[in-house]
Formats: structure tokens, sequence, C-alpha cells
């Protein structure tokens, strides 16, 4: 392991203890290791773990599809779970991408290539890499067929092909703009290519958003927007990152040092709901966040629907309700829902795209076909089987469930699809349950993190700490520890 991870690693165990008052066995549960093991080196000490809780000796052929987080983590569970299955996992990337880095790329701490590695590093062995795209599910037939392979049968299916982006559905926007006229979105990437354009974009958003706030006083200051859509998204709090983030670059926090200028820009965070985090405590930190630095303004209600490049102007539906009439039985003014056309004026944008279930999963029998989350994949909030087709189980971002479009949810989605797949295998009850734990580390400063964990019932905090304060020890873990347990733990399918 580098050498660097360590003496990091040592550093926040120590202050850990000296500062938070945490006893060495909360600090080594924060490192996710058991209480043998030392360091992140100590990997195999973690073999044991619910990663082998549950197994099966029957031959049956499971196909994955998807190469990211999700299905690189299933295949690796599932091939130690169940030895003489025929594993195939099905993905056209030869690239992974650790895609929560490309926030603090574009805070100016990481590089692309801090990010990227060749999925064949992560693929297990014993499992067969089909390169190719699934283009058409048919679970009544228990086959899928590919773009270049044609098709192929299974026994059991694992869904995780992740989500797709959707800019063209704000009218006037598409990801070539990324990086050009005062535009950038963190998100965008390309594991087929190995490219994360949205990081690299937005590290120089914030450099060209510095440089042209020196020009400007508090008089005239700069507009900037950052924007979160109406539709899920992976990672709700990245919207936040940005804005949080960029608003400190101009205090001389960041990389670029300098002097503090913030107040020659004004922001404003655009969202269609009407509060900045779901959960009460976390929200109310935000909200007082908000406050505290003076140049932001929320913008509830506001969905960005039009976006005009060469004119600098961002057109949002703008969300409201209005008094109607008196009615007599009620006794109570009726409330109209009501939408009207609001145009800002801006000089740099953070666009965050509506977000939407791959294709193919949409236009299957395997997508939810009415309600608000229609096309995405018809799971069980807590076994994460499909509701109708039961050798079909999905992982990570296409679960059409309340809460769980993070890498951390994958996670948790790991140990609850194995044990439930292998269960099914042995034509027993699913007994594991996924309790929609989703954690965000909400970066509310440069080095500062609010580590909101959460789950189906409200705040789901892993430490002895308030998990509504920002605090410099979960940056500490998040920039130096995460990426290599994602890496070396995670995708291997030991945490």
């Amino acid at each position: 392991m580098d050498k660097k991870i360590l003496k990091h690693s040592e550093e926040v165990l120590s202050e850990l203890m000296k500062q938070e008052g945490m006893s060495r066995r909360d600090a080594l549960k924060l490192m996710g290791l058991g209480a043998g093991a030392t360091m992140l080196g100590s990997a195999p000490a973690m073999a044991a773990t619910d990663a082998q809780a549950a197994g099966s000796d029957k031959k049956a052929k499971i196909v994955i599809v998807g190469g990211g987080a999700g299905g690189v983590m299933a295949a690796a569970r599932l091939r130690r779970a169940a030895p003489n299955a025929q594993i195939t996992i099905i993905a056209p990337n030869d690239i992974h991408l650790y895609q929560p880095g490309q926030v603090f790329m574009a805070a100016g701490l990481y590089t692309e290539d801090d990010i990227k590695k060749p999925n064949a590093d992560l693929m297990p062995d014993g499992v067969k890499w089909v390169k190719d795209e699934v283009k058409i599910f048919d679970p009544d037939n228990n086959v899928v067929e590919t773009a270049k392979n044609g098709k192929i049968n299974y026994d059991f299916l694992v869904v995780g092909t992740g989500l797709q982006y959707d800019y063209e559905r704000i009218e006037g926007m598409s990801p070539d703009l990324v990086g050009q006229k005062g535009i950038s979105s963190v998100y965008l990437n390309d594991p087929k290519s190995g490219t994360a354009k949205g990081g690299v974009a937005t590290w120089e958003w914030f450099k060209q958003l510095r440089a042209a706030a020196e020009k400007r006083n508090p008089g005239n200051p700069l507009e900037v927007i950052c924007t979160q859509p109406s539709t899920p998204i992976k990672c709700g709090g990245a919207p936040q990152k940005i804005l949080y983030l960029s608003d400190d670059m101009l205090r001389g926090n960041s990389p670029l040092g300098g002097k503090d200028i913030h107040d020659n820009a004004k922001f404003t965070f655009a969202k269609k709901g009407g509060k900045l985090f779901g959960v009460k405590s976390y929200n109310q930190t935000l909200l007082k966040l908000t406050v505290d630095y003076g140049n932001i303004n929320d913008a509830f209600g506001h969905d960005l629907v039009a976006i005009d490049a060469d004119k600098k102007m961002a057109t949002f539906d703008y969300h409201y309700l209005e008094k109607g009439e008196w009615d007599e039985d009620l006794e109570e003014f009726e409330v109209i829902p009501m939408v009207k056309k609001v145009e800002m004026k801006y000089d740099f944008i953070h666009v965050v795209p509506p977000m939407k279930a791959v294709d193919a999963v949409a236009n299957s029998p395997l997508g939810w076909q009415k309600g608000s989350a229609k096309g995405w994949l018809a799971a069980d909030r807590y076994t994460l089987q499909h509701i109708k087709y039961k050798n079909v189980f999905g992982i990570g971002d296409i679960l059409g469930i309340p809460l769980g479009k993070t890498g951390g949810s994958a996670r948790h989605h790991g140990p609850v699809l194995q044990d439930n797949l292998i269960a099914a295998m042995e034509g027993k009850e699913l007994t594991a349950k996924f309790d929609g734990y989703t954690v965000c580390p909400l970066k509310t400063e440069y080095g500062k993190i609010m580590l909101a964990e959460f789950n189906y019932d409200g705040p789901a905090p892993s430490f002895p700490l308030e998990p509504s304060e920002p605090r410099w020890i979960w940056w500490v873990f998040d920039l130096y520890m995460l990426k290599p347990m994602y890496w070396n733990l995670m995708m291997r399918g030991l945490m």
C-alpha cells in the first residue's frame, strides 16, 4: 500500500483519539477494519466477514450486467459464494472510474489518473467477461441479447447497469457544452474511453471563476448558478458539494490560494424541491451554512428546463402554490399548484443533468411500468429481488427503490444481494434485508465534510459523533482512505 496513505491513516487514528474522544476500537471501526486488523493493508483479515456468510455448491448460470461498482462487486462476492456456478459479467468498459473522486478532481485535489484503473485488474478469477452491451432483456425466456455476441441465457440475473445522463432533456444543453461558455458539470464521464471530463472541466471552471471574480467587486458580483434536477440522481449531495467548494475557493481555501474575494460573486442554488436535504437534522445544518456564507441564495421550486449558452441565460420552471377559492366543506382555501417560466442571467453555471434508467431496462418488462419510479428496475426495496421475476436481482443505481443511489449504498447492497441470490439458488426464504442505508460525504468547505448517513427510518450514524456537524476528520477519511478501500476492499467484495 502507498506509504503516504498509511502515514495519513496513522495520523487519522491519532487525531481521532486525541480530539474526538474516540476509543481505538471506534477508530479502527472507522477504518472499516475488524478488531484484529491494523491498517488497510490487512485486507486478508476481512475475508471471513459477511462476504462468506452465505454459500452454495449448486451449479447455475449467473449473468451480471454492468461493469461498474455494483456489477464488479457482485461478481467478486458471488464467485466466492458459489464456486461451482458459471458466472458471466457483460460490460463494455475497459476502464473503471472511481466516480466519487470526480468531486475531488473538481476541487483540484485529484487528477484524472487518480481515479482510473483497467477493469481487467478488478475482474475476479473464474468470471467470464463479455465485453459487450446488453440491448434487450427478455426475462420471460431467461435471456439477454447483446449488441455483438447475440443471446446469452441465464438461470439467475443480476442487473447492475447503473443509470444514464439525460443532458438533452434540458433544451439547448448537451454534453459537448461542458467546459465551454461558463458551463460545467462534474458528473460527465465515459468509462468506455476512460475519461472523466466532468472532473477535469469543473476544475477549469473553478480556475476561470476565480480569475473572473478577481476582476469584479462586491458592487458588481458575478452571477453563479448551481442546479439540481427533479429526477433521481446518483449522489444527491454532489450538486451542493460543487456549490460550497466553489464558494470556498473564492475565499482562498483551495489549491489556487489567493485572498478572500467571495463577495465578488453571488451564488444561486436552484432545485425543484423545497429542502436542501431530506433528513431534518442535515437540512438544518445546511440551511444555516447558506445563511452564514452570506452570498448563497436557495432558489427552491426551480427546475432547469432550458439554457442559452450564447446569451448565458438559464430558464427554469418555477413551481409554487397559489391560494384559490374558499372551500366551505373543508373550511380552508383551495391550494392550486402553479408553474411559470423564470429566466436567470448567469456568468457561470454548474449543471447537474436529469438522470434516468438505462434504456434497455426501462424498455423491458424489468422496469417499473408506471408511477414515479417508471423505468427503473422493479425490485423489492428490502430483498433487492425483482417483484415479478424471482431469479432476477438488482444492485446499485439502477434500482427503483426509495434510497440507494450512492457507492456506499451499493456496498450495502452487496451482502444482501449475495445472501438472497444464494438463498434463491438453494430454494430457501430470502432473509437478508437492505435497510435503505445511504451515505453522502457532503463537502461543506475545503477541509470539512458532513457525513450524512441515513436509511429508510432516518439518520443512521455509524460512529458516536454528532452526524450533522461538518468535521475535518471526515474530509481526511474521504480524501485519503475511501479510494484505497474502494479499490482494495469493496471491489474485491471484502467489505
